[in-house]
């Protein structure tokens, strides 16, 4: 069975910050909250994808990161990346283009930033 991406989930030290932090930085809307005494959400990332939120993280170290990263597609690397620091990201790596080998190579405009959560996100333009 090939259907593509449901969703992926995240931890979050804490789930309202989390949900504002992907609203005002890449503007994800919320669909649903569930659970009183462990909290739970999904927000909308366009195109299809959910992004699922935990509470519960708590002050996890480094080595339990929640996951590599996660490459939000962009249609504008800057704008986005300039929205995140914004929303309260730490930058990682300023945009640049690049250009990913293979045939065909793809040209991309990319940045990085850590989320409140210690997560690592990558805003990808394909150029």
């Amino acid at each position: 069975m090939k259907n593509g991406l449901h969703h992926v989930a995240l931890t979050a030290k804490n789930l309202d910050e989390t949900i504002h932090f992907y609203q005002e930085a890449f503007g994800f809307t919320e669909l649903r909250r569930w659970g009183d005494e462990s909290p739970a959400a999904m927000l909308d990332m366009g195109g299809g994808n959910i992004l699922e939120i935990f509470s519960g993280a708590g002050d996890a170290p480094e080595e339990n990161a929640r996951w590599l990263h996660i490459a939000l597609q962009s249609d504008d690397t800057s704008r986005d990346y300039a929205s995140a620091l914004a929303a309260g990201a730490e930058s990682q790596t300023e945009p640049k283009d690049i250009v990913l080998p293979g045939e065909p190579p793809l040209p991309a405009r990319i940045a990085f930033v850590r989320g409140l959560n210690g997560e690592v996100i990558e805003i990808f333009q394909v150029k």
